[in-house]
């Protein structure tokens, strides 16, 4: 299966969504490369960055459905590289 490697950057600016935000997240684990977390308390929001090595049309719906939550902003960027071997075979 054709693949592709994504960077997911997700702003959560209301945070009673985390837990909705996480079960999406979880759903979509077998194509997640890492993750990386980091609470702004200052500012009151989270930034979550996710890297996967998905089918392009897991990437947009897992983009998708994490900003349809309230609060939720979520910028996707993919590479170039299509790979055959990816990790959703």
């Amino acid at each position: 299966m054709e693949t592709r490697i994504a960077v997911a950057s997700i702003i959560v600016e209301n945070t009673e969504v985390s837990d909705e935000l996480n079960a999406i997240i979880h759903d979509y684990g077998q194509y997640v490369i890492g993750r990386m977390g980091i609470p702004y308390r200052k500012q009151g929001i989270s930034v979550i960055c996710i890297v996967m090595d998905a089918p392009n049309d897991v990437i947009n719906s897992f983009s998708g459905k994490a900003g349809m939550l309230d609060g939720v902003t979520i910028k996707t960027a993919y590479s170039r590289v299509f790979n055959n071997s990816g990790s959703a075979e």
